[in-house]
């Protein structure tokens, strides 16, 4: 196993160790060697160049990434802690952690929940955030948001019962559509999510953190307070 331990050594020295041991003034030699006697940091070594490689990916996209599709958006709109969601209603991941979002908002008064409509998984897929986003033009996003996760599947007829449920004026939705605003929107969200190094969903953004998967309540509740306070 200890040239396997050498490879990631040699890695993290070569990609990180400068970063990490730039202020201490240790050559390449005495990074490895210091890596090799103290391998109990190597988790944490990496931990900080992801941290920065994400960081750096982020920060030139912040802006548009946490401004939304007017209305797209859910809990406190003017909160001052935004929390990121690239979600697709085809997915059961996506469905099971919506009541995380919930809980989320209901304890951070401050969170804004901006939601990136990113239908990857079904062609319904698509059909169903196009009408989310026009639901969103008629103050009705978060309405057809929850009942369109109830559904269960994403068929034209449960799309049709949700925007029923969520009480949308249908033909105001499909005009909204025809023009072609809508996709664009859904192109400009694939475009994040790529530059973002993001291939699945859920996926979340807060602060300089990414996560990806339903990773629960309470890791994305750490992550809003590291937010918070930086």
């Amino acid at each position: 196993m200890r040239w396997f331990a050498t490879v990631i050594i040699s890695l993290v020295a070569g990609f990180a160790g400068a970063a990490i041991f730039a202020l201490s003034g240790l050559g390449d030699n005495q990074t490895r060697e210091y890596l090799l006697a103290n391998p109990e940091v190597l988790p944490e070594a990496m931990e900080v160049l992801q941290g920065r490689e994400m960081l750096a990916r982020i920060d030139p996209l912040r802006s548009e990434l946490e401004t939304p599709f007017p209305g797209a958006v859910l809990g406190n709109p003017n909160g001052s802690v935004t929390l990121v969601e690239f979600t697709d209603y085809a997915c059961s991941f996506c469905r099971s952690s919506v009541a995380d979002v919930q809980r989320l908002i209901a304890d951070n008064p401050d969170l804004k929940v901006v939601i990136r409509e990113y239908p990857i998984l079904a062609p319904e897929s698509a059909d169903a955030a196009r009408m989310a986003l026009a639901a969103a033009q008629q103050g009705r996003f978060e309405q057809f948001h929850n009942a369109m996760f109830a559904q269960g599947q994403v068929t034209p007829e449960t799309i049709e019962a949700a925007a029923a449920q969520a009480g949308l004026d249908m033909e105001r939705a499909q005009s909204a559509i025809a023009t072609g605003m809508i996709d664009a929107q859904l192109q400009n969200n694939v475009f994040l999510a790529r530059n973002l190094g993001i291939s699945g969903t859920p996926a979340w953004i807060v602060g300089d953190r990414a996560l990806n998967g339903a990773v629960g309540a309470e890791a994305i509740g750490r992550a809003i307070a590291e937010a918070r306070e930086s």
